[in-house]
Parts: structure tokens; sequence; C-alpha cells
């Protein structure tokens, strides 16, 4: 088949869907139009997919019938039915598919912040590392506690800082360098803080006040920094594929964890403004941040692993994602 013959006697009516799609008001002949050019332009679609497959051309149809569906079906029960299969699968399959990134850069943060706080706390110079003596009793007898100021305001705050942060370790993963980076820097920062207030003798206290909201925050990170740098190794070793192809759809799959961790991040959020600065008990406090984490884990293990074994990735629906060209592996 001549493509772009084929393409000069269809475009007509391509374009005269498109239009049609545009309005924002038909008429019942305009209705009647939508509806017969929608039924002509997918089989045109199916001609193109069996016949040439012109991943340029194909992308263009598939768009097109994509918005003329939503315009000839509406797009609220839709709408609703993409909420629920978001929640239900495609986030826990993208959480699931990196848990082990997910392990690994937990426990390379954590060596790292072990590491930094034991440092901090048995050796001079990494003391002096955190500032004059006087600015050091400053953070460990006042600074430290106020902080946690329980309050609508505060939690809000903490939470638009901390979603900012994985949107950008996962929006800019491509690069590698950023999320390993922040990651990097968060762990010097928790263990350096840790073993300052160890060596001021208030370790007990500094664990009290991370742990409750700083279990789910600080695997929000992780999971935002593996997202990050999963993406970068697509783009480093694409397997078979194209490596554009393996980046983007890397990158759609794990632009939905971004999107699932502003949940986390509100849930530690809301944790840390009304219940690390309470006067709840601590050890309450800290059930309270274990439950969080749990029911994160839970979440990722039984509803990923089922949306894992049914094909699931997070990755957009062929629909919504577009024809590509066919690979041979």
């Amino acid at each position: 088949m001549d493509l772009d013959a084929f393409t000069d006697v269809h475009r007509a009516q391509w374009d005269r869907l498109e239009t049609l799609t545009k309005r924002r008001l038909l008429d019942g002949a305009e209705a009647d139009e939508l509806v017969r050019l929608y039924q002509t332009v997918a089989t045109h679609l199916s001609t193109v997919r069996s016949v040439a497959p012109d991943p340029v051309l194909i992308t263009r149809l598939s768009d097109l019938l994509a918005r003329a569906r939503s315009r000839i079906a509406g797009a609220h029960e839709p709408a609703w039915r993409d909420v629920v299969r978001f929640l239900v699968v495609s986030l826990p399959a993208a959480l699931y598919r990196i848990r082990w990134w997910s392990v690994g850069v937990t426990a390379a943060c954590l060596t790292v912040a072990v590491v930094a706080g034991v440092w901090v706390a048995t050796t001079p110079e990494g003391l002096a590392s955190m500032g004059p003596p006087s600015a050091q009793e400053q953070y460990v007898d006042e600074a430290f506690a106020s902080y946690y100021d329980p309050g609508l305001d505060f939690a809000t705050v903490v939470w638009t800082n901390n979603a900012w942060i994985a949107a950008q370790c996962i929006g800019l993963g491509i690069t590698g360098v950023y999320p390993a980076y922040v990651l990097l820097m968060n762990a010097i920062g928790v263990g350096a803080t840790g073993g300052m207030m160890a060596a001021h003798g208030e370790l007990e206290l500094f664990l009290t006040l991370i742990a409750p909201h700083g279990l789910l925050e600080l695997m929000s990170v992780f999971v935002a920094g593996a997202a990050g740098l999963r993406i970068c190794w697509a783009w480093i070793a694409p397997g078979p594929l194209p490596r554009g192809r393996a980046l983007a759809q890397e990158g759609r799959s794990l632009v939905t964890v971004a999107i699932g961790l502003i949940i986390s991040l509100a849930i530690s959020g809301v944790i840390e403004g009304f219940v690390t600065g309470s006067t709840m008990p601590w050890w309450l406090k800290i059930v309270i941040g274990a439950i969080a984490l749990a029911g994160f884990w839970v979440y990722t293990i039984v509803l990923g692993r089922r949306a894992a074994r049914a094909g699931e990735t997070g990755d957009l629906t062929a629909d919504h994602a577009g024809d590509v060209a066919p690979v041979a592996a």
C-alpha cells in the first residue's frame, strides 16, 4: 500500500473528524457524522496497522480516535475508572517493580547515615563540623524539638516541600546525578544530626521525634530516589528495546510513582504535623509511624504482586501510550 496516497485520499475525513471533536456544541447531524467518521477512521487505523505500520501515522490516528471516543461516550465514568485503576493497579504495580531498587537505596542511605552519625558522635573533628558549641547546644536544647510545631500549616509546608523533592528526584532521574545527590545529602544530614544529638546526650529525643513521621517520609524519599535511578538505568541499559522507547516506557511508569508519593508524603506530613509534636506518649507516636510504613509496604507487595502477575507495569494503557513500530527481540 502506498502510504502517501492513502493519506492524501483520507486526510479530509481525518481533518473533519478532528474539527468535530473540537467543537463545543454539535447538532444532531454533526453528532451522527462524528460517529460515522469515528467508525471510518477506526477502519483506517486498522488498515495501517496491518499493512503499513507507520508509527507516526498510527500515533496520529490513535490520538484522534481517543479524543473522538471521549467526545462520543463522555468522560465522567471513564475518569472515575481511571482513578480506581491508578490506585489499585498502576501505582502498586510501579512500586512493586522497583521494590528491590527501593530496598537497595534504603540500605545504602542507612549505611551512610550511620557512618556520618558515628563520625560526628565519636570524633572531635566530626562534632566540630556541626558548628560552634554554643550553636550546637542551642539546636539540641531548643531548636530541634521546637521545630515540630503541631498544626495544619506546618503539615502543609512539610508535605509540599517533600513532595517537590520527590518529584524532582523522579523528573530529573535521567541524569542519575540529581537523585543520587539528594539521597546522599539527605542521608548525611539525618545521620550527622543524630550524631550531634547523641554527642550531647539527646539521642533518645532525636529518635522519638524522627521516628513517628520519618519512617514513612524517609521511605518515600528513598523510593523517589530509586525511581529516578531506575529511569537513568533504562537509558544506560535499555535491553532489547530502542533506548528512546525503553526510556519512554520507564518514564511513564515511574512518573506514576511520583504521583503516588504525593499521597504517602501527605500521610507522613499529617503525622509530622499532628502526631510528632503532640503530647501523645512516645511509644504511641512510634506505633503510628510504624503502622503507616507497614501499610505502605503491604499496599506495595499485596496489590503490586497481583498487578504484576496480570502483566501490569504501571505504564499507560496502549490506547493512551500510543503505538510504536515493532521491534524484534
